[in-house]
């Protein structure tokens, strides 16, 4: 085998929490990441030359040495120790600047597909240094399903399956660049925190009330008009809860019935925004 395509998916963060910063910068979080069914699609094969060929369904994202998936070609020749060559494609559906983790999910996924290519076998704590290296949440998609966090997102516990919730996703043209929204994070004074620890207590002991529970503390660094409006167009319409994921744009709303979700997507979608209803799974990559 020497070409491989395969669908992986987005995040959503259940629970976010800044608890600490670190001497070079970066933050430290305490979270419950979800993986969710909206999915890029990568297709990667090997070529004879060594040379790393990428497309990208998205003409405004780089195509070169800036981009995740080439970054995790580079740290993939250096784990394995092969000089190969690849052309990789990229169809993208998870939006970005959105909170879901598109390109970390995309940087992942490509080291899940060479490993196979290549027959490398390398187990998740063979490849988990090199995840690490190409972005906090990249670890968590390896990994996939439910999972806690720590450290700055790398430090890991497999949570118990939530998969099958339906989840209403919505987006509006803004994005939240990062970096601001975590300087915006440490000019609070007073955050409220998350409500983690009852969450994965609800989680451990498969209660139906886990949803309370969930939380984001980037609601309260610089919230913009859209977060608002589909926060409200979701509690509105049935949504068990309605929080923004990562540090935003996106916010999902978990529903009890099918048709109120996409009761909800239409009238989303009718006022602008992004909105897809999807399920919450347990697996980062669904081979094509």
């Amino acid at each position: 085998m020497n070409r491989l395509t395969v669908k992986s998916s987005a995040k959503i963060n259940l629970s976010l929490d800044v608890t600490g910063k670190l001497p070079d910068g970066y933050h430290t979080i305490e979270s419950v990441f979800q993986a969710v069914g909206i999915y890029d699609i990568i297709d990667i094969e090997i070529t004879e030359n060594k040379n790393i060929s990428l497309e990208c369904s998205v003409p405004e994202i780089p195509c070169n040495e800036k981009n995740i998936a080439y970054k995790a070609v580079i740290l993939f020749r250096e784990l394995c120790g092969i000089d190969f060559g690849c052309k990789i494609r990229i169809e993208k559906n998870i939006p970005s600047q959105a909170g879901m983790g598109g390109g970390s999910s995309d940087g992942a996924c490509v080291l899940y597909i060479l490993n196979r290519l290549l027959n490398t076998n390398y187990t998740f704590e063979d490849m988990l240094p090199y995840a690490s290296k190409l972005g906090a949440d990249v670890p968590f998609f390896l990994m996939g399903g439910t999972a806690y966090a720590e450290g700055i997102g790398e430090k890991l516990s497999p949570l118990n399956d939530l998969s099958g919730k339906i989840m209403l996703i919505a987006k509006g043209s803004a994005g939240i660049s990062t970096p601001e929204a975590y300087r915006n994070i440490d000019r609070l004074e007073n955050p409220i925190h998350p409500q983690t620890k009852k969450l994965l207590e609800c989680i451990k002991s498969n209660s139906k009330n886990a949803f309370r529970y969930y939380g984001n503390i980037f609601e309260q660094a610089g919230i913009n008009d859209d977060i608002n409006i589909i926060k409200s167009v979701m509690m509105n319409n049935n949504a068990l809860c309605s929080v923004m994921t990562g540090s935003g744009s996106a916010v999902f709303g978990e529903f009890s019935d099918m048709d109120s979700a996409l009761k909800c997507r239409d009238i989303l979608k009718n006022q602008g925004f992004y909105s897809e209803v999807c399920q919450t799974v347990s697996s980062s990559f669904i081979d094509i």
